[in-house]
């Protein structure tokens, strides 16, 4: 049974803040809900994207998704 979109968007996030890894590929967050369909999966973390509470990364041929915070990015590594 697939998660609610409240509840999957608890798991995204627990997964963001939890992984060794501080920026993670779409595909990372899909095995919190097995049941959804990858483009529901997206939809919830582009969600939480505007909402805030992720952030995107990206290497430069990439975009990936990260907790807000945990991203490094060259503001942080300039230390502004």
């Amino acid at each position: 049974m697939a998660l609610s979109k409240d509840e999957l968007k608890a798991a995204i996030i627990e997964k963001a803040m939890k992984s060794p890894k501080p920026q993670l590929y779409i595909k990372d967050f899909y095995a919190c809900d097995p049941d959804a369909k990858p483009r529901e999966i997206k939809n919830v973390a582009n969600e939480l994207v505007r909402e805030g509470k992720l952030t995107f990364w990206s290497s430069g041929s990439t975009t990936m998704y990260a907790a807000k915070g945990r991203a490094k990015d060259e503001e942080g590594a300039k230390g502004i």
